[in-house]
């Protein structure tokens, strides 16, 4: 029990530059005190004493604003970075070393009594105010931009982003327990098409513009284009 003690401060110490002593950390941080009585919760659960089970996880949404149902699965090193707001349904399974931002909600899309809350990964990090929803699987060192509502399965080292989330190729695959914490850095898939789009556009203008030109307005482009071409060449030597 202590080792786990110990490790979930260590954690804690990793993922967060502003811990700065062991005594701030146990004192001062909802995200801690959230897996802690999650842990005697879900003990309580797997033991069979639901009611008591569900009353440590209420009093543990009211003295933390984290709400993690006692049914739910979480790994080792997991961080709740702030943590206002995030939900963690029933049947929900959270790897290791897992790094949740405020607002997150790994919630169900069923009414059904049967796995209906995702599968994260391990080394996954989920930005604020993320949407994971339904009985998907979301793969290792993935990453979710924040804001994102991901409904359906993502490859592992993929990055989601969107409403509705959309998978982009990997970049590079996080080490372990490390995170990339840059997530303005995250692609935008619909800014880049919409960049594309323009960049076409204007090419096709430009094709346009030149096709109505007269011969002689064409000559005169012509040489002037060449002429710079030489400066910019002189320039260079």
């Amino acid at each position: 029990m202590f080792d786990t003690i110990k490790e979930d401060i260590h954690t804690v110490f990793s993922n967060d530059p502003a811990a700065k002593s062991t005594i701030e950390v146990i004192l001062c941080y909802p995200g801690l005190h959230a897996i802690w009585f999650h842990k005697i919760a879900h003990w309580f659960w797997m033991k069979n004493h639901r009611l008591i089970g569900r009353y440590i996880s209420h009093i543990n949404r009211f003295l933390t604003g984290i709400e993690i149902h006692p049914g739910a699965t979480i790994g080792r090193r997991f961080f709740i970075d702030h943590g206002m707001g995030v939900v963690i349904g029933e049947t929900t399974i959270v790897g290791d070393d897992v790094l949740l931002y405020k607002g997150v909600v790994l919630g169900g899309t069923s009414l059904e009594s049967k796995k209906r809350h995702p599968t994260i990964g391990n080394n996954v990090v989920v930005g604020t105010n993320a949407i994971v929803l339904g009985d998907i699987e979301i793969g290792d060192n993935c990453k979710i931009g924040a804001g994102s509502v991901v409904t359906k399965p993502a490859p592992e080292g993929s990055t989601i982003v969107g409403i509705p989330g959309r998978t982009l190729e990997s970049i590079k695959k996080q080490s372990k327990h490390k995170h990339d914490l840059e997530h303005g850095k995250i692609p935008d898939p619909i800014t880049e098409i919409l960049n594309t789009l323009i960049k076409r556009q204007e090419e096709l203008e430009e094709i346009v513009y030149h096709e109505n030109r007269s011969e002689e307005d064409r000559k005169i482009m012509y040489k002037e284009l060449k002429e710079l071409s030489q400066e910019n060449q002189s320039e260079k030597e």
